[in-house]
């Protein structure tokens, strides 16, 4: 068995890519749902921090949120960039976005809900949506990553949903509620750790 020490300050996550060779059925929807996806073509950075923010607190996303204006707004401008909102009701509760920056491939680069669609059957819906777009395009593989502080369904979600794992590796990084990107109190469900005692003093 390999030990690996996580210094203090730092979460360590199990990070799972997943892809996908060929089109899937999609899978049945709610008939309830009243959803709309729309595309956002070169979103503002307030919204689009705000949407991201609301969606991906709760599972410690912060990587856009750490970029600095000029960064992110050449990031959401790229021309392979594709973002998608998800709104009920007039407000927009999830996010979609796509990249196909790499020929014949597209990455899902972002996919979640925000709290108040999560559990609804937003996500299969979303899902659908994003799997006609894609296999609309001229690819061959359509794939994502994930990692144990997403939602705890997320993985076994995007494998019902027909991607199939070929890699998991290790991610180490600053714990984003230490650094003030995001409150102390998200992720509940993931212990914030800030001081741990010698490497070398075994439980």
């Amino acid at each position: 068995m390999q030990s690996i020490d996580i210094q203090a300050g730092k979460i360590a996550a199990i990070v799972t890519s997943l892809e996908m060779l060929a089109r899937p059925p999609l899978r049945p929807e709610s008939a309830r749902l009243d959803l709309e996806l729309a595309r956002i073509r070169r979103p503002e950075l307030a919204w689009y921090r705000d949407l991201f923010r609301r969606v991906g607190q709760d599972w410690l996303w912060f990587s856009r949120l750490e970029m600095s204006d000029a960064t992110l707004a050449a990031v959401l401008a790229e021309p392979s960039t594709e973002i998608y909102s998800v709104r009920s009701d007039g407000n927009d509760e999830g996010l979609l976005e796509l990249d196909f920056g790499e020929t014949g491939t597209c990455e899902l680069v972002f996919f979640g809900l925000a709290p108040a669609l999560v559990g609804t059957g937003a996500g299969r819906w979303l899902m659908n949506r994003a799997i006609e777009i894609v296999w609309s395009r001229k690819i061959a593989r359509f794939w994502v990553h994930t990692c144990n502080c997403d939602h705890p369904n997320a993985l076994s979600f995007y494998m019902r949903s027909g991607f199939r794992a070929f890699r998991q590796h290790v991610e180490i990084t600053d714990d984003p509620r230490l650094t003030g990107t995001l409150p102390r109190e998200a992720a509940p469900q993931i212990p914030t750790i800030p001081g741990l005692r010698s490497a070398n003093r075994t439980r």
